[in-house]
C-alpha cells in the first residue's frame, strides 16, 4: 500500500567518477519514493575537501539525469531543508555536537594515535575486542585540563549505550548489536571538522528521512546510527528513528565487490557505449531485487509500479555484463523506429562517425534504421554497422578479407557481378536469388557465395541482412565496389606469381 510520507535519500559523495553500484542505491530509493508517491531527497556529501571536486558534483547531477532519475528536493531543485550540500551547513553540525557534549552525550578524547594503537593491539592479543576502549569517558574536569595544559587536540566521541541495539532491517530483519561491538566512536575531529558518523544521521534528522537504504557495507554503521537518532530525538531535533534497509552487494569477478577500481563499474562505460538508461535500470534493477520469476525486461513505469523493498535479497548479487548487454538489446528493439534513429544519432557523427561529415546521406540512414534496430546490442555498433553506406571505400579489415576471400572467391565475384547487374533492384528477394544463382554456379551454397560480396561491399564479415543493405547502397556503388575487390585479388594473384 502505498505510503506518500515516505521520505528517501541518495547523499552520494562527489568523488571520482559515478559507478553502478551507486547507481544501483540512487535507483533502489529512487523507486521505493516513486512507488509510495513520497519524496526523494538528493544530498551532496562533500565534507572532504581533499577528495570531493566540482567537476564530480556536476558528473552526478548529469548522470541521474541522462538515467531520468529525478529529484523532489536537492541542489537546483531546492527545498524546505536547504541547503543541500553538506559543505554548506557546517554551522548546523558544530551546534549539534556543542549541544550533544552539554547534554552528556558526547565527549572529548584526548587519545592520541599511538596510545590508541598500543590499546588496540594490546586488546587483539588479549582477545577481547578491540575498538575503542572508553578510556576518556568520564575524564575529571582536572584530566581534562592536564590533558589540554599538554597541548593534546581532542576528537569528540558520542557516547553509545551499555545495552544491546535491535532493529529490524526492510532486508535482512531483525538483527541486533551488542555494546563490546559498537564502542564509542568519533564524530568530530581534532580541528573541527564535522565527521560523517555526525553530518549524515544529523541531515537525515533535519530532513525528516524515513526510509534509509543504502549499502550492505554500511550495516555495521547503523547501530552507532541509531543511537545517535536516539539523543537528536531526546533533545528535540529529530522525530522518530528512519527504518533501515541495506541493500546486497554488487559482486564483479573472483567473487570480489565490484569496486570503483573495475573498469565495468563505470557508468561512464555504459553512457558512451551506447546503453539506454531505460535499459541499464532495467538490469542494475535486477541486482538483488527481481520483477517476476518469468520475466526480467520490463519499462521503469513497470518497475516503480511493482517496486518493493521487502522483495529485495539479502544475498550478493553478481553483475553480469552479457545479461546487462542482452537486456539493453531488448529495450533498443522495444523502441519505435523515429525513437531508435533519434537515439543513435550521436553515433553517426565525430568523434565516432569513420567517414567525411558530407558523406552522410540521411535518406540511406533512415532505410538502413529498421534493419540495424534489430540487431544492434548498444546503440554505439550502429557505427560499423552502417559505415560502409558512408564510406567512399569499404574498411580494410584483414581479418575479414583473409577469411572470406580464399581459392575461388574471384570467380565466384566475378558470376555474383554478373547476375547482380541484370537484377531487379527493386527487390532485395532479387538481390539474394542473384547471388544465390552464382553460388550454385560454383557448388556453393548461400551462405558460402555470400561472403565474399559481403566483405567486397562492406568489409566486414557480418552486418546487416545483405540483401536490404545492398538495395539501399545502391547497384552502381555495389558493383564499383566488387570490381575493386576483384581488383584486389588479382593484384594479391600476381604478386604471388612473381
Amino acid at each position: 500500500m502505498a505510503n506518500p510520507n515516505v521520505r528517501v535519500r541518495f547523499c552520494p559523495s562527489p568523488t571520482g567518477n559515478p559507478h553502478v553500484g551507486l547507481v544501483r542505491t540512487a535507483l533502489f530509493n529512487w523507486a521505493f519514493a516513486r512507488h509510495n508517491g513520497g519524496t526523494m531527497v538528493f544530498r551532496i556529501e562533500d565534507t572532504d575537501a581533499a577528495r570531493d571536486s566540482e567537476e564530480s558534483y556536476r558528473q552526478l547531477l548529469d548522470s541521474l539525469r541522462w538515467l531520468g532519475l529525478d529529484w523532489d528536493e536537492g541542489p537546483e531543485a531546492g527545498g524546505p531543508h536547504a541547503p543541500y550540500r553538506q559543505s554548506e551547513r557546517m554551522g548546523i553540525y558544530a551546534e549539534i555536537a556543542d549541544r550533544l557534549l552539554a547534554a552528556g552525550r558526547a565527549y572529548r578524547c584526548y587519545c592520541t594515535t599511538e596510545e590508541l594503537d598500543a590499546r588496540r593491539e594490546a586488546a587483539r592479543a588479549a582477545g577481547r575486542p578491540s575498538g575503542y576502549d572508553g578510556q576518556c569517558r568520564d575524564l575529571t574536569d582536572g584530566q581534562r585540563a592536564a590533558y589540554e595544559a599538554e597541548g593534546r587536540a581532542a576528537i569528540v566521541r558520542f557516547r553509545m549505550p551499555d545495552e544491546p541495539i535491535t532493529f529490524t532491517d526492510l532486508v535482512r530483519g531483525e538483527l541486533t548489536f551488542t555494546p563490546e561491538n559498537v564502542p564509542d566512536y568519533g564524530i568530530v575531529r581534532a580541528n573541527g571538522a564535522p565527521l560523517y558518523t555526525l553530518v549524515n544521521p544529523v541531515d537525515d534528522a533535519l530532513m525528516e528521512i524515513t526510509h534509509v537504504l543504502r549499502g550492505e557495507d554500511l550495516l555495521s554503521s547503523t547501530p552507532r546510527q541509531i543511537a545517535l537518532y536516539q539523543a537528536l530525538i531526546d533533545l528535540g531535533v529529530a522525530k522518530e528513528i528512519p527504518a533501515f534497509g541495506h541493500l546486497p552487494y554488487v559482486m564483479g569477478e573472483g567473487n570480489k565487490k565490484l569496486s570503483k577500481r573495475d573498469p565495468q563499474s563505470s557508468l561512464n562505460l555504459y553512457r558512451e557505449r551506447g546503453f539506454l538508461p531505460e535499459g541499464l535500470l532495467n538490469y542494475l534493477s535486477l541486482l538483488g531485487w527481481s520483477f517476476s520469476a518469468d520475466q526480467d525486461v520490463f519499462s521503469v513505469a513497470e518497475l516503480v509500479e511493482r517496486f518493493d523493498i521487502a522483495d529485495v535479497n539479502a544475498n550478493p548479487a553478481r553483475f553480469d555484463l552479457k545479461k546487462a548487454e542482452a537486456i539493453n538489446a531488448d529495450h533498443i528493439r522495444r523502441l519505435d523506429v523515429a525513437a531508435f534513429t533519434a537515439a543513435c544519432e550521436p553515433w553517426l557523427t565525430a568523434p565516432f562517425a569513420n567517414w567525411e561529415p558530407e558523406r552522410f546521406d540521411r535518406t540511406a540512414w533512415e532505410a538502413i534504421a529498421p534493419y540495424a534496430q534489430t540487431r544492434l546490442t548498444v546503440l554505439s555498433d550502429i557505427t560499423a554497422n552502417v559505415d560502409f553506406l558512408f564510406r567512399a571505400e569499404p574498411v580494410e579489415d584483414e581479418a575479414s578479407w583473409a577469411k572470406a576471400m580464399k581459392p575461388g572467391a574471384a570467380e565466384l565475384l566475378v558470376t555474383a557481378r554478373e547476375k547482380l547487374a541484370a537484377a531487379d533492384w527493386e527487390s532485395p528477394e532479387a538481390l539474394k536469388e542473384a547471388v544465390l544463382a552464382a553460388g550454385e554456379a560454383h557448388g556453393l551454397k548461400l551462405g558460402k557465395a555470400q561472403a565474399p560480396v559481403r566483405v567486397a561491399v562492406t568489409g566486414r564479415t557480418v552486418g546487416l541482412p545483405l540483401f536490404e543493405s545492398l538495395q539501399i547502397l545502391g547497384a552502381e556503388r555495389t558493383l564499383a565496389r566488387i570490381d575493386a575487390a576483384l581488383a584486389g585479388l588479382a593484384r594479391e594473384a600476381a604478386a604471388q606469381d612473381a
